[in-house]
């Protein structure tokens, strides 16, 4: 599975384990709601600074955004 299909994952999994919405989440990573759905959908490549805001928000490592499962 190509990377960003693994990030795309499981920022999905730990938003939704949250019971967060994109919005929600755009809002605590201070992105735009748009940027998270690109990158659900696999489709954006951000970068290590936005990998920790998201990793921030979510209250998990970066690490564990880019673990295969």
């Amino acid at each position: 599975m190509e990377i960003r299909q693994v990030l795309a994952k499981n920022v999905r999994k730990y938003r939704n384990q949250l019971q967060l919405s994109q919005e929600a989440l755009a809002h605590a990573a201070d992105l735009d709601r748009t940027y998270i759905s690109g990158i659900e959908r696999g489709l954006r490549n951000p970068t290590v600074i936005v990998l920790s805001q998201l990793a921030v928000a979510l209250g998990r490592d970066a690490s564990d955004l880019l673990k295969p499962n």
